[in-house]
């Protein structure tokens, strides 16, 4: 039967409020462990890889200054090298040519050619212009650093994106050694609109992602630490070393041995022409 007006109880203040209790903005949620976890290793994560694109920065900056210096050097010492080697190889082709029963005049001219040839296919062609010391920009080593912490090979474990990275990375290396900003920039945005930069959702796989982006990045500074090590005492280190040490103190070192080989050029320039006048070489 039909309730009548008197029949119905209006609720209680406490009982309403029971029925819909009011929402607490200051109340989160309680965060799960690996939630926790992701976030503590994300800051690791992020620790990491901005020191290895500031190592890769400091190797990449190490290896374009001395493929600089060895062209420089190429370019003003080795091609005299390359002249006078040849000049030794003429000398002793004649002597051998003057004595053709002697064995070691045969032997000599021979292993002078040989010589020659190796000292020519080291200094390459000479170069129209003389090459320039690399000196790299501040927008240029921001923008390898923002390419190295983005894209380096070593931060992903997918071997598509890998393999794609290391192709980037080698590009990348190489606009850099050249002072190439707009290739570099260019990189940057192949790769951020790439397919393989879309990561998956949950925070256990992107854990197990984090974790292996953090050994991968570890292991990877090991091997720059290596690298430039062996860098570090290459011959050729070691001669830019002593190069870049007299050049402080207003010493040309490189036009200093360009001086002395052009002497012995020289000389062996006036053995040619005049051989009965000249010791043999």
């Amino acid at each position: 039967m039909p309730l009548k007006n008197a029949d119905v109880q209006p609720a209680s203040p406490a009982s309403a409020a029971n029925a819909n209790p009011p929402s607490n903005p200051s109340v989160k949620p309680p965060v799960k462990p690996e939630e926790q976890e992701l976030a503590r290793k994300r800051e690791e994560q992020i620790a990491l890889e901005a020191e290895l694109a500031d190592r890769e920065l400091r190797a990449a900056n190490i290896n374009a200054e001395l493929l600089a210096f060895e062209r420089q050097y190429l370019h003003y010492v080795g091609s005299r090298y390359a002249e006078l080697d040849e000049l030794k190889a003429q000398i002793a082709e004649h002597l051998a040519k003057e004595q053709p029963t002697n064995e070691r005049a045969q032997q000599a001219a021979r292993e002078a050619r040989a010589r020659a040839g190796d000292t020519k296919n080291a200094a390459g062609e000479k170069a129209a212009q003389a090459p320039c010391a690399f000196k790299a920009t501040p927008e240029m080593k921001r923008l390898y650093r923002d390419v190295a912490k983005r894209i380096h090979p070593d931060l992903t474990s997918d071997r598509d994106d890998r393999a794609k990275r290391q192709l980037l990375m080698a590009e990348a290396n190489e606009a850099y050694q050249l002072g190439d900003e707009t290739r570099l920039s260019k990189i940057m945005h192949e790769y951020e609109c790439s397919p393989e930069a879309v990561h998956g959702e949950g925070p256990g796989a992107e854990l197990v992602r984090v974790i292996r982006r953090i050994s991968q990045a570890r292991g990877r500074l090991a091997e720059i630490e290596a690298e430039m090590q062996e860098v570090l005492r290459s011959d050729l280190h070691q001669l830019k070393s002593r190069v870049d040490e007299a050049q402080r103190h207003g010493r040309d070192v490189l036009k200093e041995m360009v001086g002395k080989v052009e002497d012995q050029i020289s000389q062996a320039k006036q053995h040619l022409e005049h051989p009965e006048s000249a010791p043999h070489a």
